[in-house]
């Protein structure tokens, strides 16, 4: 069983329990729907949509007891009582890199609301560790395949939900 505690932000926690609700009560009787018309259409050994259709049943099920277990053991970060003079999970963190002098901006999540491509990083990873703690001004280091880079925090932002 899945034993890791995973850390959320309210707005995290929000997206999956509506994910989780979706599955359950749209998906669900779709694809019963779907299940339904292939029987329908006669010798089950050979339907493949009766195949595809269970395939992608299965598929919703996997879904529903993976986000019911993340929810069972997560811990929402209040936002509200963050010290926003630090970097937390659930900062909005900019800085810049002082090699390329070019300034960034990320959301530290935990690691299951991560998503690169729209500015969330997980605590858990190198560059999220190091920033998690630090104030504005500070540099803080991180080690990368090419060597170390280094960042100066710039501003620590509270998130706008």
């Amino acid at each position: 069983m899945d034993s890791k505690k995973h850390i959320l932000t309210s707005k995290g926690m929000a997206a999956l329990e509506e994910e989780l609700q979706e599955l359950k009560v749209v998906k669900r009787k779709e694809i019963a729907q779907k299940i339904k018309e292939a029987r329908e259409q006669g010798d089950l050994s050979e339907n493949a949509e009766y195949d595809a259709a269970k395939d992608e049943q299965r598929s919703i099920e996997t879904r529903i007891e993976e986000l019911e277990k993340i929810i069972k053991n997560s811990e929402v970060i209040s936002e509200d009582n963050m010290d926003h003079t630090v970097v937390n999970i659930g900062s909005t963190v900019r800085f810049l890199d002082l090699e390329f002098n070019e300034e960034i901006e990320y959301h530290i999540v935990g690691s299951t609301e991560s998503d690169i491509l729209k500015g969330y990083i997980s605590n858990e990873s190198p560059l999220g560790a190091a920033l998690i703690g630090s104030k504005v001004g500070e540099i803080i280091e991180v080690e990368g395949p090419d060597g170390i880079a280094r960042f100066e925090i710039l501003n620590i932002m509270r998130p706008e939900y």
